[in-house]
């Protein structure tokens, strides 16, 4: 439910709650670690100490691998305390709408403009898009990741770096699109990144302008 309340003469809304925002921070400090440790290693640094690894004193294939069952941990322990919420962010990630097309057509000037078009529901289609290649990604990064840890080798081994590598080309191209939306870089995002950080509180134009079907009937 949304929270509204006035601040400085501002109407806010809330559209996270502190759960969700804490979910989202542990998964975003993980994945920023696991991407650059991953990155220097394919990057052929491996026994090449990275900034990071001088800072922990362990080397970066541990530091990527701990890294990597510390995000697994964090997933589980967010997906049990959101439990309530995941049939309701599948449901509106998967479904497809009338509008969506017309959505989409606007996208381009919008993201310069704010001029979207009118969606349902609570995640606008690129959203929903991202939504969908963010889970898909993780899990076969977790999958293959965790497969490659316990296995050591064997005739599976050269599939499994194939697919965890692979993984990470698409999650970074995911990543840098969700924080160039998120962080309101582009100015029809302008303002969206107080969705998730300073208390989650929202000005309640930039909610109207992003998800106004959420905006009225979320209360």
């Amino acid at each position: 439910m949304a929270l509204r309340e006035r601040r400085a003469g501002r109407t806010v809304v809330r559209r996270y709650g502190r759960t969700a925002r804490w979910f989202h921070a542990g998964v975003y400090a993980a994945v920023l670690v696991l991407l650059f440790t991953g990155w220097w290693l394919i990057a052929g640094n491996e026994g090449r100490p990275s900034p990071l690894s001088r800072l922990f004193g362990v080397p970066d294939t541990v530091l990527h691998t701990y890294t990597g069952w510390a995000f697994a941990a964090v997933v589980g322990v967010g997906v049990a305390a959101l439990i309530r919420g995941v049939p309701g962010f599948a449901r509106e990630t998967v479904r497809v709408r009338r509008t969506d097309l017309t959505w989409w057509r606007r996208w381009p000037a919008a993201v310069v403009t704010g001029g979207f078009a009118r969606h349902d529901g609570r995640f606008d289609p690129g959203q929903r898009l991202m939504n969908i290649g963010l889970v898909v990604v993780l899990a076969l990064l977790v999958a293959s990741g965790a497969a490659i840890a316990l296995l050591h080798g064997g005739p599976w081994f050269p599939l499994l770096v194939g697919v965890h590598r692979w993984s990470t080309y698409a999650l970074t191209a995911l990543v840098a699109g969700h924080v160039t939306v998120a962080a309101g870089i582009l100015p029809g995002y302008r303002g969206v990144w107080r969705s998730m950080h300073l208390g989650g509180r929202l000005d309640r134009s930039v909610a109207r302008r992003l998800w106004p079907d959420w905006r009225e009937h979320d209360r």
